[in-house]
Parts: structure tokens; C-alpha cells; sequence
């Protein structure tokens, strides 16, 4: 059966996007959908939901300051970081990307920071050499840099100090990620210790959101669409919890569609999910066959995206339609700064 990403479109009023996250946090609204239907509650019911022995893996990715502005001699260049490389060069999406060439030299206006481009890709990526590496290089994007908030979030002067805060989850621990993995600004101490006390355990991974998670699909045939490649670590610690719990029947919650994909990335055919330390690009759509997640935390998305198509192949297109037909009719915020959804796996 050929999948169209008109398959996956649905009214989604203007007014839906959330522009500022739920204070606090946990006050966000929580959609349950499950075999026996679903039901309207909050964020703060999360660890009331989940049984003595599951385990929560959340993305523990810190976002960067990833959106910076460049000269090409008098052309200004937009760039959006996406993924270190492992020679440490950096690929990029780049704005005006035609006025580049290989070899250019790229400056920074208030900085001594250089960048040269080492090649250029179809469709506006570039891969870039800075001339600042560890220490100076976290300094100069600090001092150069801003976050790159999704553009469905208003912010016509930019990204406010209060977002510096807002777009970060308390698991963040690892620079590197373009754009929040958004499910995990739900969690807060609090929270998590409530679920702790319930006999429920946490684990982290790390997935490296890029730019890519940005970009709209283009082609209404969905096999057309190509996604890109984020960089992606499960540690030994991290498998082998992971393991025993599904091992002693325990349930694998997954905190977003991020830490969802690199667990299904990771894990065999056999179940068991082993350390991973690569990049992955994989589409996960309806028919997809999940061995490593039971339940998964995640915002509500966009028409017509990838990660709506996700959660159709997770918790079953039917349902997820139904759902979100009552989230919108219902008031609740979509995407980063919205309103929760708690997934059962539609077996």
C-alpha cells in the first residue's frame, strides 16, 4: 500500500500551537489513549500511570545555541547547525546556500571565530570547518549563537531569555541537540521523584535532535521523503536496564519520539536492546514492528509529519485520528510548548 502524507492531515487550528509551555510544568494537560480508550487528565497523573517496576528512558541531549548568522564577504549566510561529524567538522543547513562554494571562508560579526566550507550539498546542507574547537568552540556559539526554536513558535524579536529556561529539560546533560526533545520538558524533579517513590526506575539516552526535525515533507508520497541522520548513544548501563526490565515484565517508557526511535534503532531482532553509538535515520510509519517500547510520553505534532506518522504506527492510525480530533476539539496545545499524550502500543 503506498503511504501519502495526505493520509495524515487533519484540522489544526492556528490558535492550537502552544506559544509558552504549561507552569509548572506538570500542570500540562495529559491525553491517555489506550486499549480501553481515552481519557482526559494532567502531566502530575504520570506516576499514578505507571506500575512498580516499569522503566522511564528519557533523552538526556542538551540543546545548543544552534541558529547563526554569517558573512560571505557582504552576503549574509543563515546557518543552522544540525550534527557534529566525526571528524569534527559540523554538517549545517544553510540559508543562501547558493551563494557558497567550497573553500569559502565564512566570518562571524563580533567574533574572531572562522568557519570554511568543505562541501556543499543539494537542497541547501553544507558541511563546515570551524576554526574553534571544545572549550572555544562552546564559547563562541554561547556568545554568536541562539536557539533555533521551531518557527511555529512567534518570536519576531527572537528567542527570549525566558526560553533559554522553557526549551531545555531537566535530563539535559549532553551539548549537542538542534531542538528540544520536546516530551521531557514535561518532567520535573518533583515528578520524577513521585515516580521514583512508586517503584518505577530511569534510565537516560542520548539522541542528538538536528535540523532536520524542522524540515516539512514535501513530496505528498511518502517513500519520497528522506530523513536525516541524528547522532545517537545507548550506553551499556542504559541496555542492560532496559533488559532486565522487560526480562522481570516491566514496561519500557519511552520520554519522546526521540529516545522511541534510537531505542528501535538499537535493538535486535531478538528483543534486546544493545549499546548503541552511531547515527540513525530511521522512519518509523505504520507496519513499523516495535521490540523495545511498551509505552511511550510524547507532545502532540503536526499534519501531515513524520512523527504524527509515528505515533499512528505506535498506538494505531485510527485511534491516534480519533484522538486528535478530541485533543483539538478539546482545547489541547500542540507541538514543543503543548500538551502531552501517554500512548499505549496498539498491539
Amino acid at each position: 500500500m503506498t503511504l501519502l502524507a495526505s493520509d495524515f492531515d487533519f484540522d489544526l487550528p492556528p490558535d492550537r500551537i502552544a506559544q509558552a509551555p504549561a507552569r509548572p510544568r506538570e500542570s500540562a494537560w495529559l491525553l491517555e489513549v489506550g486499549a480501553q480508550g481515552r481519557v482526559d487528565r494532567s502531566v502530575a497523573d504520570l506516576p499514578s500511570l505507571l506500575r512498580e517496576g516499569d522503566l522511564i528512558v528519557a533523552n538526556d541531549t542538551r540543546v545548543i545555541p544552534a541558529q547563526l548568522s554569517a558573512l560571505r564577504g557582504d552576503a549574509r549566510i543563515g546557518i543552522t547547525l544540525d550534527r557534529i561529524l566525526p571528524d569534527a567538522s559540523w554538517h549545517a543547513l544553510v540559508r543562501n546556500a547558493r551563494r557558497l562554494r567550497d573553500g569559502d571562508r565564512l566570518s562571524f560579526p563580533g567574533s574572531d571565530t572562522t568557519a570554511t566550507v568543505l562541501a556543499r550539498e543539494p537542497g541547501g546542507g553544507a558541511v563546515l570547518r570551524f576554526d574553534a574547537e571544545g572549550a572555544a568552540f562552546d564559547a563562541f556559539l554561547r556568545a554568536a549563537g541562539r536557539l533555533a526554536l521551531p518557527p511555529y513558535i512567534a518570536r519576531p524579536d527572537g528567542p527570549t531569555e525566558q526560553d533559554r529556561s522553557d526549551y531545555q529539560t531537566m535530563f539535559a546533560a549532553h551539548d549537542g541537540a538542534v531542538a528540544a526533545p520536546t516530551a521531557g520538558l514535561h518532567f520535573t524533579p518533583g515528578l520524577l521523584a513521585q515516580a521514583t517513590a512508586n517503584g518505577v526506575g530511569h534510565v537516560t539516552v542520548t539522541l542528538h535532535v538536528g535540523a532536520g526535525t524542522f524540515l516539512p515533507m514535501r513530496e505528498d508520497q511518502v517513500s519520497a521523503h528522506r530523513m536525516h541522520a541524528e547522532r545517537g548513544i545507548v550506553g551499556q548501563a542504559a541496555a542492560d536496564a532496559i533488559n532486565r526490565t522487560r526480562a522481570a515484565g516491566g514496561r519500557i517508557v519511552a520520554v519522546g519520539t526521540t529516545a522511541l526511535r534510537l531505542l528501535e534503532s538499537a535493538v535486535g531482532e531478538d528483543g534486546i536492546v544493545r549499546p548503541f553509538d552511531a547515527e540513525t535515520s530511521l522512519f518509523i510509519l505504520p507496519g513499523h514492528r516495535f521490540r523495545a517500547v511498551d509505552l511511550l510520553l510524547t507532545n502532540f505534532h503536526l499534519p501531515r509529519s513524520t512523527l504524527f506518522m509515528l505515533v499512528c504506527a505506535f498506538a494505531g492510525q485510527g485511534r491516534m485520528t480519533d484522538a486528535y480530533a478530541h485533543a483539538v476539539a478539546s482545547g489541547y496545545r500542540f507541538y514543543s510548548y503543548g500538551d502531552a499524550c501517554l500512548l499505549e502500543h496498539g498491539r
